[in-house]
């Protein structure tokens, strides 16, 4: 009895997947020039390059402009609420190990109003990819300073100077046990795809933050500013560069190594708290370690046969088919 309850293994592509093929039929209202457009885009085409089936995405979106974006992609797309779509998506893929889910939110969204559910989703290091939208406004509200929005700056959106420091979410992602943590931006396509797709693929709790301009309430942060050059010991350099470019290696090779361990998390604190007048793009961390599920897993055995989702929890009679105490997991019908 118990071999008809496993469902039935992912439906294949018939043919291969364009990015056009995700785009849905609804039109994005976003102000012109908003980096939103670009992100959105990039999911689509990663999702593509990835050949992921359209059915088994689930794309969840908390409260803001980014909440828009569940709206764009055609996929399954839930639409939750102001900062709970970690708690939603992690629901999903407990309960559905085999679905590939993205989330994506603001830096509103997450870093502040979801800052509690931000934190313990890294320390279950659910295998799914969380993408920040990061302009430094609340830009749904007239543009109120975010978490990530720096003390001192004014955009045009404030009366006055910001008196609150800004939160450093890869220092905390880092701290909190998140397995990969990369930021990209919103105008370089390629970039920005190819760190979509990496976050996708890796086995674990990816955070990809996202730096988006936002034309309308942030004219600090502008994509001309994004584009300038700045001096350093002497010479003009892009503002935005590649990490990678400059010898930084955020990749844990052998995560039994507790000396590599160490040495990676270290680097990646200096870089992340690195006071520079330049932007990194790039994995600033990334170590593959077991996922929530496969820990789950050790304690109830009876997963890595089914997904929870697939246990008939009780019979027509409703006596319970499961049994877990000292956590046996084991069918009893």
């Amino acid at each position: 009895m118990a071999t008809n309850l496993q469902a039935p293994p992912v439906a294949p592509l018939a043919e291969k997947l364009k990015p056009m093929k995700l785009k849905s039929d609804k039109h994005p209202d976003w102000c012109p020039g908003c980096g939103d457009f670009g992100i959105t885009n990039a999911i689509q085409q990663a999702i593509s390059n990835l050949q992921l089936p359209p059915w088994n995405v689930h794309f969840f979106t908390g409260v803001g402009c980014s909440g828009k974006t569940s709206h764009y992609v055609q996929c399954y797309g839930v639409h939750t609420l102001h900062g709970r779509s970690l708690a939603f998506s992690q629901g999903a893929k407990v309960a559905n190990p085999k679905l590939n889910v993205i989330v994506a939110g603001g830096d509103g969204d997450g870093y502040g109003i979801g800052a509690g559910h931000f934190v313990h989703a890294g320390r279950r290091n659910v295998d799914m990819t969380y993408v920040v939208f990061d302009n430094e406004v609340y830009g749904l509200t007239k543009g109120q300073a975010s978490p990530t929005l720096p003390e001192g700056d004014k955009p045009k959106s404030l009366a006055a100077p910001h008196v609150v420091q800004p939160i450093n979410p890869f220092a905390l992602a880092l701290a909190c046990g998140y397995t990969f943590i990369a930021r990209s931006y919103a105008y370089d396509a390629k970039h920005l795809r190819a760190t979509l797709a990496a976050a996708m693929e890796h086995k674990g709790m990816a955070l990809v933050d996202v730096l988006q301009p936002c034309p309308t309430y942030n004219d600090l942060r502008t994509k001309s500013f994004f584009d300038e050059e700045v001096t350093v010991k002497g010479s003009p350099v892009p503002r935005v560069y590649y990490m990678e470019d400059e010898g930084y290696d955020g990749v844990v090779k052998d995560s039994t190594d507790a000396t590599e361990v160490n040495d990676k998390r270290m680097a990646a604190f200096n870089k992340i708290y690195q006071q520079e007048e330049r932007t990194g793009l790039g994995v600033y961390y990334k170590i593959d370690i077991p996922t929530y599920e496969d820990r789950v897993k050790r304690n109830l055995p009876i997963l890595n046969e089914y997904s929870p989702i697939d246990l008939p929890y009780h019979d027509a009679d409703m006596n319970p088919t499961t049994d877990l105490t000292a956590g046996k997991g084991s069918m009893v019908i």
